[in-house]
């Protein structure tokens, strides 16, 4: 996914209001643009630190602006931008880039199903049944460290993802959770039983029902977003 128009370039002065971020551009001009990122952003921004954002010339927007990549405190690179994940991963399921969900021929998304009313984000058809698939998207990482975690906070609905899934692993349905790690310099995830125990705990019961836990990477420029690597996911 190549970035079009191309990203403008600033600086962050701070996040709040969970949506809001206030920048200065490289040309001094001082904005406040949308943060579409409902999480902590835990180790996923510095203030003075670089970021790349979009803008908008949609005169019934009332920001200029949305903010996409974020300069982390480890200098790596990482898509704040949560919409994104979706897109990139449906890019990639339509190029085959992931192997183990290739060969569908219907891809729908937004589907509802499950015990406790949700909605999956897609839903691949393939001869012989359909695989849920639930993506989420990963951005915290560490100092010194190739490996990413998730949540950055807690997350009673991911929770909620991951007991839906399993549900439907019992009832002999393939279900997928899938991370699309947005964060570049990574080689592995796992979950982040120090910020949220109980999420942890309900990944290992839904990988122990028989969810398929799978993780790719994706390679974060300027100029353009990919998924382009399979992730190793930890448990231990």
């Amino acid at each position: 996914m190549r970035f079009n128009p191309p990203l403008e370039e600033g600086r962050l002065i701070r996040r709040y209001k969970r949506f809001l971020t206030d920048i200065e551009t490289v040309s001094g001009e001082l904005l406040t643009i949308h943060c579409p990122n409902t999480g902590s952003m835990l180790n996923c921004m510095v203030e003075g630190g670089q970021v790349w954002f979009s803008r908008s010339n949609d005169p019934k927007r009332k920001l200029p602006g949305t903010w996409e990549i974020a300069e982390t405190p480890q200098g790596r690179l990482a898509c704040v931008n949560t919409a994104r994940a979706n897109q990139l991963i449906e890019e990639a399921l339509r190029a085959g880039v992931i192997s183990e969900l290739n060969g569908f021929t219907a891809l729908k998304r937004e589907v509802p199903y499950g015990q406790e009313n949700s909605r999956i984000d897609f839903r691949l058809d393939y001869a012989d049944g359909a695989a849920y698939v639930e993506v989420k998207s990963v951005t915290l990482g560490f100092d010194g460290s190739a490996v990413a975690a998730f949540p950055d906070a807690v997350t009673q609905r991911g929770a909620k993802h991951l007991r839906e899934l399993a549900h439907l692993a019992r009832d002999g349905v393939r279900a997928v959770q899938l991370y699309c790690v947005n964060l570049s310099g990574i080689e592995a995830v796992r979950p982040a039983v120090e910020i949220d125990p109980a999420y942890a705990a309900a990944l290992r019961e839904a990988k122990a029902a028989g969810v398929e836990v799978l993780a790719y990477g994706v390679r974060v420029t300027p100029e353009e977003v990919r998924v382009d690597r399979r992730l190793e996911v930890l448990f231990d």
